[in-house]
Parts: structure tokens; C-alpha cells; sequence
């Protein structure tokens, strides 16, 4: 079977079943052509990722329970403990908002360095807040891109002054200049790969929408 037939009877994007696939939920067999070749028990665990997913279970868990390392009796405990976490935290953070709320004030009129005080207290005794120090994808794909131009630079500035010897010094081995280029242009070469895969992980995972499964 397809990916798009796939695709199709389980209502997971090709983007999502390729990305189990590369984290080892998934192992199609391959057709003469080379083609993946999905069977009716890759349906069946793609139907029961999707399950787990909607729970909330991290895929670690799920392939863990994939390759039988894990019951899903001790899965669900698990799960649960870390559920009523959340929903204790949410009732937490939850009753912060009404608090502010109930002050029936504006943004100015906040003592707002006194409320900040008071949230980092309760995170130091477990409560969560929205933790925006996550980088976004535009941030670490800068963050790539200075280390990766960089390298290039330098390797770049390198074989200029290789040409640049080689055309002031006509005396200089043409198999000389070569063998002196051939390594810089592999380095140019194997940081541009390496920064391809790694945009390419930044825009990987699954997709925000079907994150969810």
C-alpha cells in the first residue's frame, strides 16, 4: 500500500507517518522499486500512534510500547500522574487570572513587579508559567546560520589567498594549488549539508496540527 492510500484510511499527514518512520514507530517493507510497501499492521500502529498521540503520550512512551518495553497498563499510570500535575498547575495559574480579574483594574494601575515576585515563588514551589524563553525556528535557524557563514568564511578567505599566491607565484604547482582547495571546498561543502539537515530538523516533527495525534 501507498503512502497516500495511508495517508487516506488513517487521516495522518504523509509529513507525520515519514517523521514515525525516522523515529522508529514505523518499519514499512520495501517493494522491488524501492518503494515503501505500508501492510495492514503498519495501518493498525499508525492507528494506535494516532490514539496515544490524542492522549497526550509522548512518542518516547509510544515506541517504547511499539517494541513491547513497556506495558500500557504502567503508560497510562504514568500518564495520569503527569495529567493531574497539569491539571493541578492549570488550576493554579487559573485562579491567578480570577485573582487579577477580581482587582477589576488596568495594566498601569498593576503592581506588577510585586506580582512577578510573587509567580517566581510559586514556581520555586512547582507551580509552571508560560516559559517564553523556548526559541522559536526563526531564532535557531539564525543561530545555524552565523556558525555555518562563519566556517565558510574563514575557508572562503583561505582559498583566496591559495588563488591568490598561486596567480602571483607562476611557479606554483598547479596539483599543489588542488590539493590545497580540495579540503577547504569539502569543508564548504559538508557545512552546507550539515546546515540543510539541520533547518531541515528545526522544520521537522510532526505537524503543529497533527501533533495532536
Amino acid at each position: 500500500m501507498k503512502i497516500n492510500e495511508v495517508e487516506q484510511q488513517t487521516g495522518i499527514a504523509k509529513n507525520n507517518i515519514r517523521f514515525y518512520e525516522d523515529q522508529g514507530l514505523l518499519k514499512p517493507s520495501r517493494s522491488s522499486n524501492g518503494y515503501r510497501d505500508y501492510s495492514s499492521d503498519d495501518i493498525e500502529a499508525l492507528r494506535q500512534i494516532k490514539l496515544l498521540r490524542k492522549l497526550d503520550i509522548p512518542l518516547e512512551e509510544i515506541k517504547r510500547l511499539l517494541l513491547g518495553g513497556l506495558t500500557l497498563e504502567d503508560c497510562l499510570k504514568r500518564h495520569l500522574i503527569i495529567l493531574e500535575r497539569r491539571a493541578k498547575n492549570l488550576d493554579t495559574v487559573t485562579a491567578f487570572c480570577k485573582r487579577l480579574l477580581a482587582e477589576d483594574t488596568e495594566l498601569g494601575m498593576l503592581s506588577v513587579e510585586q506580582l512577578l515576585t510573587e509567580m517566581g515563588n510559586m514556581e520555586e514551589g512547582g507551580t509552571r508559567f508560560m516559559d517564553f524563553k523556548n526559541k522559536d525556528k526563526r531564532t535557531k535557524k539564525r543561530g545555524a546560520l552565523v556558525g555555518a557563514f562563519l566556517i565558510i568564511f574563514f575557508m572562503a578567505l583561505f582559498i583566496g589567498i591559495v588563488l591568490w599566491g598561486a596567480f602571483t607565484s607562476p611557479a606554483f604547482p598547479l596539483a599543489a594549488v588542488l590539493v590545497l582547495l580540495a579540503g577547504p571546498v569539502l569543508v564548504i561543502a559538508s557545512i552546507i549539508y550539515v546546515l540543510r539537515e539541520r533547518f531541515k530538523e528545526i522544520e521537522g516533527g510532526e505537524l503543529y496540527e497533527a501533533s495532536k495525534y
